[in-house]
């Protein structure tokens, strides 16, 4: 059993989301958003971010963290206030001493839905469904389970993969 916590940065809304990966099951424990002001100024912002994760850590005491990888957007400006957003999440998951594992958004879409190029509200739907949800799910929260459920998929399919190459020798 695994407790990861999945992190979908933002510099004004960055979403988090906790769960056990138990072989193939994933149990839901917890999911959320940092809202950080935006009239704030940017270092208060990623500072809001730090010290949320920070809690978020603290009180859920995961074994691992997952973030999602920056894409590049249209507007440069906005790409590097997503990469420094990133940067404060994996800081505040080096600060605790957790590992990090980072997966581009396509990757996080095929693990979940199947499909690398879905949609926001297919992401939410699987998320829904695999963590046996009920109810709406905002939308960045969700965004941070998928990257949970990513990465615990990928950690179980690598150590099948680990297993067979063990069983072969």
């Amino acid at each position: 059993m695994s407790r990861i916590l999945g992190v979908d940065p933002g510099s004004l809304i960055t979403g988090f989301g906790v769960i056990e990966a138990i072989g193939n099951h994933n149990r839901f424990i917890h999911c959320g958003a940092i809202r950080t002001p935006a009239d704030d100024p940017l270092e208060q912002r990623l500072r809001g971010i730090f010290r949320g994760l920070s809690g978020v850590i603290r009180e859920y005491r995961p074994e691992e963290v997952a973030v999602e990888q920056v894409f590049m957007a249209r507007n440069p400006d906005s790409a590097l206030k997503l990469g420094q957003a990133r940067g404060v999440a994996i800081l505040a998951a080096a600060e605790a001493d957790l590992p990090v594992a980072q997966y581009p958004p396509r990757s996080v879409k095929q693990a979940v839905v199947g499909a690398g190029g879905a949609d926001k509200t297919q992401v939410q739907h699987m998320v829904r469904i695999l963590l046996n949800l009920q109810g709406e799910l905002q939308a960045d929260a969700a965004d941070a389970l998928a990257v949970a459920l990513c990465h615990g998929h990928t950690r179980q399919t690598l150590a099948h993969l680990g297993g067979q190459r063990g069983a072969r020798r």
